[in-house]
């Protein structure tokens, strides 16, 4: 079996921006991977252009990847104040790759992180996975609404 590597990257991910690193450093076409990646296994985040990704990795947090060789195989990324809110977005794991913990490692470097740990509230938004995130101590809030505006 391949290597597996999971990087956790600087505030805004530079590397993986810039320069499309992967594993210890080196270039691996990793944006155009993490786009692909996006695209075929989450039918919220298709079609994201490489400057929007672009965009979303700098003004991201924390940022973490997942590969197995030199495949980016899972991901995930947050935002937060560092105090009283934060929100983990984007967390997907490509399906060939689903049910090996690999969502777990990811979620738990991501809820570990220097700047997400001492966060007071958490936020996600998932479309079918609440029993995943459960686990995590993550539940289902009724008593507010969620409101979207969207240009």
């Amino acid at each position: 079996m391949e290597e597996i590597s999971l990087i956790k990257h600087a505030k805004g991910a530079l590397g993986l921006r810039f320069f499309g690193l992967g594993p210890n450093l080196k270039p691996a076409n990793g944006l155009i991977k993490l786009q692909k990646l996006l695209d075929t296994n989450a039918c919220w985040a298709k079609n994201r252009t490489i400057n929007d990704l672009k965009k979303c990795l700098a003004n991201s947090d924390v940022v973490i990847s997942l590969w197995v060789g030199n495949e980016i195989v899972g991901f995930g990324r947050a935002l937060t104040d560092g105090i009283y809110r934060g929100v983990l977005w984007d967390i997907v794991i490509d399906q060939n790759y689903q049910s090996k913990g690999f969502g777990t490692l990811i979620v738990k470097n991501i809820l570990s992180s220097k700047k997400i740990k001492n966060t007071k509230k958490l936020y996600l938004m998932t479309t079918n996975k609440k029993s995943f995130y459960s686990q995590f101590d993550f539940k289902e809030v009724t008593s507010q609404n969620l409101l979207i505006h969207e240009i």
